[in-house]
Order: structure tokens, then C-alpha cells, then sequence
């Protein structure tokens, strides 16, 4: 039999067959299947197009509350300090400014749009590299690792993505694995989109220890405090073993991450494109053809 997605809106138990006659539907697993239901349909039924219908709710008060949890972007925990310092302000300074109150109502706002965390739809194939950073690729280049990681000292590829001020800032795994160590390596502040950046300025570094099909591998992960940030906050330890696209650390206000991928990888993104933590896909550990940009 052939499958196919229906609306939610069908009546239960029935989907739409040839001449109107009902199909008994599957029963579908509970938390699989969420935006449609699997049906069963007949070889005869499959040249039956089904489009999904506009949603209709017996509950508006319900459903209206859901679209503004979807809407709203989560605050990471993080950020709640400066967050809470920021409503301080804004009601110090509104107490003898309106002018000022809505300045520092703006930064707050900001404050609050900075930490945002918000959720990911994470590819998980074998051998893929997702960016963990949103931001701009601003570098890549065959350098040598930097020797805290303890990766070989031969060329290695190398994948950089700039976060400004505007950006996301919660940094998320490239690849499933066990981290192996986290070296912090205190520094400068330089502009982070700076080569140098990633031997002069404050860094926290850490290797993940992952596999591509029967192949041991080992990626590095450097966050590297910019011109503006003052903080790297890390959420693990050596010795976790965490799933790829998961939340690993936090870098306040610019900053960038450096990716150094094992031999054989393929980079899969151009210079100036828009990477996005969890999503993205930086790199293929399988190698594979290279990818050809241009700017437009």
C-alpha cells in the first residue's frame, strides 16, 4: 500500500478515497506524527492529491496561546541577570527622564533579544558538521591547530564563523561525540574577525572525539572572544558525551567559533555565507565533491 498525508482536519478514522469511500486510517504512534496523520490508500487512490487544510480549532483561546509560545523566542538562563539590571535602569531612569527611560527600555529589549535561544532543526546524517554558531563564514583556511588542542600540527582545514552583536549567541555541538579536553587560554580582545584573533585573543577550546562510519575522528572547537565580548561561558566538561546540535556554550556580545575538521572533510559553505548554529552544514567528514560559490 501507498501512503500518503492527510489534513488534521479530516474526520477521524476516515480518509478521502476513490468515489468517496472511506479508508480505515493507521493508527499512528503518539508524538510521531504532528503536523499531519499517515493514512493508508489503495494503489488506486494514489493519484489522490491531498492538501492540508486551514486548521480548525474548537478551542481559539487555546490555540492563540500556542501561537504566541511559538512566536516567542525562549531567554536563555543566562541572561537573565542583565536582563533584570537592565529593568532596573529603565525604571531609575524613567523616574526623572521619560528620554532616558526609553533609551534604556531599547537596551533592555536588546539585552533580551541578544540571549535569545531560540530551537533547532538539526540534520543528523553520518559525517556531517553543522555550524555551531549563528553568524557570518568569515574565514576558511588550511592552518595549523592551535597546540592546546592537541591535534596533529599539520595543515588542517579551518571554518570560521563571526558572530556580531545581532546574532544568536548560543553555540551548539558540530558533531555527535565525546569531548576529549576543554582548554581555556586567556588573551586579548581583538577584533574577533581578524585572523590573528585565533592565536592573540581570549579563547576557550575543546576536541570532539566522533566517529564516521568505522573511523575514529577528532574535531576542534575554539570560541573566541571578540572586540566587545568579555565572557565565554561553557555548559560542559571533559568527558560528556552529547548528541550533535546541542547546546554547549555561550559567548556575550561578538565573538567568533573556529571549526578545525579532521583530514578527508569537505567544507560545504563559501566565504560570506550565512551560517546558522544547528542547521547549517559546515563540512562533510566523508569528503565528497566541493561545493562552487558565487556572490550575486
Amino acid at each position: 500500500m501507498g501512503e500518503v498525508l492527510v489534513s488534521e482536519s479530516m474526520p477521524d478514522g476516515v480518509a478521502p478515497g476513490g468515489g468517496g469511500r472511506g479508508v480505515p486510517r493507521r493508527s499512528a504512534t503518539p508524538g510521531k506524527l504532528t503536523a499531519a496523520r499517515r493514512t493508508a490508500i489503495r494503489p488506486s487512490d494514489t493519484s489522490v492529491v491531498l492538501a492540508r487544510g486551514p486548521l480548525e480549532s474548537r478551542e481559539p483561546m487555546t490555540d492563540l496561546i500556542e501561537t504566541i509560545r511559538r512566536t516567542l523566542v525562549p531567554i536563555h538562563k543566562e541572561g537573565y541577570p542583565f536582563i533584570l539590571i537592565g529593568i532596573v535602569l529603565t525604571v531609575l531612569a524613567g523616574y526623572f527622564s521619560q528620554f532616558f527611560g526609553w533609551i534604556f527600555l531599547i537596551l533592555t529589549l536588546w539585552v533580551c533579544y541578544f540571549f535569545r535561544d531560540p530551537e533547532r532543526v538539526t540534520p543528523v546524517a553520518d559525517g556531517l558538521v553543522v555550524s555551531p554558531a549563528d553568524g557570518r563564514v568569515n574565514l576558511i583556511a588550511t592552518v595549523l591547530p592551535p597546540p592546546e588542542l592537541d591535534l596533529p600540527q599539520v595543515p588542517t582545514l579551518r571554518v570560521s564563523v563571526f558572530m556580531n552583536v545581532f546574532d544568536c549567541h548560543v553555540n551548539r555541538v558540530p558533531v555527535a561525540g565525546r569531548i576529549g579536553q576543554i582548554h581555556y587560554t586567556p588573551g586579548l580582545f581583538l577584533n574577533a574577525e581578524l585572523d590573528k584573533a585565533s592565536d592573540d585573543n581570549e579563547r576557550n577550546g575543546m576536541v570532539i572525539e566522533t566517529t564516521h562510519g568505522d573511523q575514529p575522528k577528532r574535531v576542534g572547537v575554539v570560541q573566541i572572544a571578540g572586540l566587545v565580548a568579555r565572557r565565554i561561558v561553557g555548559f560542559v566538561s571533559a568527558g560528556d558525551v552529547l548528541g550533535v546540535g546541542e547546546r554547549f556554550g555561550l559567548i556575550r556580545f561578538g565573538s567568533r567559533v573556529d571549526v578545525y575538521l579532521p583530514a578527508g572533510a569537505t567544507v560545504l559553505v563559501g566565504l560570506g555565507q550565512k551560517a546558522v548554529a544547528g542547521e547549517t552544514v559546515l563540512a562533510d567528514l566523508g569528503g565528497g565533491p566541493e561545493r562552487l560559490f558565487k556572490r550575486i
